[in-house]
């Protein structure tokens, strides 16, 4: 593919807007996400260090991979209006250049900014948000968490399956614990206790008050401790009971995938949230290549009102676009709905949108 002097124009002119931006807008989230958590930075003992590398600069990131899609259709209107107000767009055309050909740097600038993004989403970003969000929970949000601390049912092994009534998040506390073993569908032991307390890595627990059980065909075996502690390893850990409220965003895809195949060994089922927060990470960069053909196929023509009328439309339908993602992500995540589909729904809708407005854009 020969890469001309109009391709060189319009890409440094696509990156150039695209970038200016990024910069405008993110001055305005900082500044005002800064006055709302200020009291909280005056109030409590974080240094200035923190509050810029461990808080700021990660806020910087999260906020643009959210962004960017919108940013890139802001960019590219502005930029597109320009040219046809001032009749380039025309005179590319009517130079013999195809409408096919006019959109291929476009198409080059959202493919280099769409790349970036997907490999930020899975790697970059989570790791930002994990020093951004332990930031927070340290200094401005503090308890924010949430997890199954009643009723609680999972695996800890292929053969082992725990119970527990109760567990207390502030002191690490189980209590009326029930632990069975099985062998194939029979249950070979079973261990009842009262408290279980945490003490420690790798999965060290203190059971007090416990009856122990080997069933033996027909035959039973009883260790009694009800006045006794006994410590024991259990492939079981507090944060297996309750998870920050935005802890998909602070783990990367592969940490995602290794925690679905966590789920999925306790007999938990697949966590929904997790399977959205990686799909979306996804479908997200694709997003700006659509809003890419949607911007340049509406700001392309020379109508009365210009770059303000542009805008106006172009912001229209990227409030739009965030108003159907949101809906439809919640939505797959709060129902039955399929997850791929509700993620990837925003795109192939505008995809649609973005084909018809391309067939009747100025040729």
């Amino acid at each position: 593919m020969i890469f001309g002097i109009l391709d060189r124009y319009i890409l440094k002119k696509y990156l150039q807007s695209f970038f200016f931006t990024v910069l405008i807008f993110t001055m305005i989230a900082v500044a005002i996400d800064f006055a709302d958590k200020v009291d909280s930075f005056i109030s409590e003992p974080c240094t200035k260090e923190e509050i810029i590398f461990d808080y700021i600069l990660k806020f910087i990131i999260h906020i643009n991979s959210l962004l960017w899609p919108l940013f890139m259709l802001i960019s590219v209107i502005f930029f597109t209006s320009r040219l046809a107000n001032n009749s380039e767009v025309i005179s590319i055309l009517n130079a013999g250049v195809s409408y096919r050909r006019f959109l291929r740097p476009y198409l080059v600038g959202a493919g280099i900014i769409s790349g970036v993004l997907l490999l930020a989403n899975h790697t970059i970003v989570p790791k930002g948000n994990r020093t951004r969000i332990d930031f927070e929970q340290t200094y401005v949000w503090k308890n924010q968490d949430q997890g199954k601390k009643e009723d609680i049912h999972m695996f800890i092994s292929p053969d082992t399956k725990i119970y527990i009534q109760n567990y207390n998040q502030r002191d690490s506390f189980a209590s009326q614990v029930k632990i069975e073993k099985y062998e194939g569908n029979v249950i070979t032991y079973i261990l009842n206790a009262k408290k279980m307390k945490w003490m420690g890595p790798p999965g060290n627990w203190q059971l007090s008050g416990y009856v122990g059980r080997v069933i033996d065909g027909e035959r039973e075996y009883l260790n009694v401790g009800l006045r006794k502690k006994l410590d024991t390893l259990i492939n079981l850990t507090p944060n297996d009971f309750v998870q920050f409220l935005n802890a998909k965003e602070q783990m990367t895809t592969n940490e995602l995938k290794a925690a679905i195949a966590k789920q999925k060994q306790r007999g938990l089922g697949t966590p929904k949230k997790f399977e959205v927060e990686i799909l979306r990470r996804t479908a997200e960069p694709f997003s700006i290549i659509i809003l890419t053909l949607i911007g340049v196929a509406v700001s392309s023509r020379k109508i009365r009102g210009g770059m303000g009328l542009h805008l106006a439309m172009g912001i229209s339908l990227g409030a739009m676009f965030v108003f159907l993602s949101k809906f439809s992500t919640t939505f797959a995540f709060n129902s039955g709905f399929s997850a791929i589909l509700g993620v990837w729904l925003p795109n192939i809708v505008f995809f649609v949108i973005a084909v018809i407005l391309t067939m009747r854009a100025q040729k």
